[in-house]
């Protein structure tokens, strides 16, 4: 049986990791040095080792812990890794930045969660209040085989299925790829773009509308507005008065240089903020 040390797998991601790989085909070994993290897992059965416990012998080493930590709880645990053996990162952006440690005989493997969709066939209620996916709702996910042969991208992609489960589509990308995917396409600019939309509904409730009628009117045109953006539905476009809006509006809310954010050079800059704050 393949034997995956979680590091950090008492922590909010880690459990949730834990969760889906305790009844798997794959010999959990949770290491977690917190109280806290040691007392939940407690709580579910697990018990918490030793990163010299876990890792001696160990297939695979999933690093469930926060990006400006990884590269040196890589580094920690490289000399305890046995050759052959595989790190599963899940970000991209300590990989990109040259985090992890130097060997040639590891093999780095990166995945990341897209989350459950906005568009989904999710009849539970539970699966459609899972907004964030690994428990209730069905997500795809995208992977990466940094280094390492060909052979262990299966190896990889079989551990992203389960910590990830339920997982539909599983999209094989490059490093680089990745981290276009997130930070720069996800966070620069979606949730920017969502932070916007916000402070917008914020303006219209201090301007006197009815800070509900606001959040239902917004929200019922954002998924009409996202169906045609996304071609959700066939035929669907936005009006000629709609139209003529986002003509005058685009120059007043976005820089005409904004794709600037996808350069090497506007990356690198992210991903360092990222890693080293």
């Amino acid at each position: 049986m393949t034997s995956v040390a979680l590091m950090g797998a008492g922590g909010k991601m880690g459990l949730r990791l834990a969760d889906n790989l305790k009844d798997s085909g794959f010999a959990l070994r949770c290491v977690e040095i917190a109280d806290r993290g040691k007392a939940a897992l407690a709580g579910r059965g697990l018990a918490a080792m030793t990163a010299e416990e876990a890792l001696d012998g160990a297939d695979v080493a999933i690093l469930a812990v926060p990006d400006n930590r990884i590269g040196r709880i890589a580094h920690g645990i490289s000399p305890l890794l046995k050759p052959g053996a595989m790190v599963v990162v899940l970000d991209a952006a300590a990989p990109y930045a040259g985090e992890l440690p130097k060997r040639d005989d590891l093999s780095y493997f990166i995945t990341h969660p897209c989350h459950p969709p906005v568009f989904s066939d999710e009849t539970e209620p539970k699966a459609q209040r899972d907004f964030f996916g690994c428990e209730y709702a069905k997500q795809h996910i995208v992977c990466a085989l940094m280094q390492g042969p060909e052979e262990h991208y299966a190896l990889g992609e079989a551990v992203a299925r389960e910590i990830y489960k339920p997982v539909m589509r599983s999209h094989r990308c490059t490093l680089e790829q990745m981290a276009i995917l997130e930070p720069v396409l996800s966070e620069t600019v979606l949730a920017t773009c969502l932070t916007v939309i916000g402070q917008g509904m914020d303006e219209a409730v201090r301007r006197g509308v009815p800070r509900e009628a606001a959040r239902d009117f917004l929200l019922g045109h954002m998924r009409v507005e996202l169906a045609i953006v996304f071609q959700e539905k066939e035929g669907a476009v936005f009006s000629d008065g709609a139209l003529k809006a986002i003509d005058a509006a685009m120059p007043k809310l976005f820089r005409p240089d904004w794709k600037k954010v996808f350069e090497p050079e506007e990356l690198e800059r992210s991903i360092r903020e990222i890693t080293q704050t």
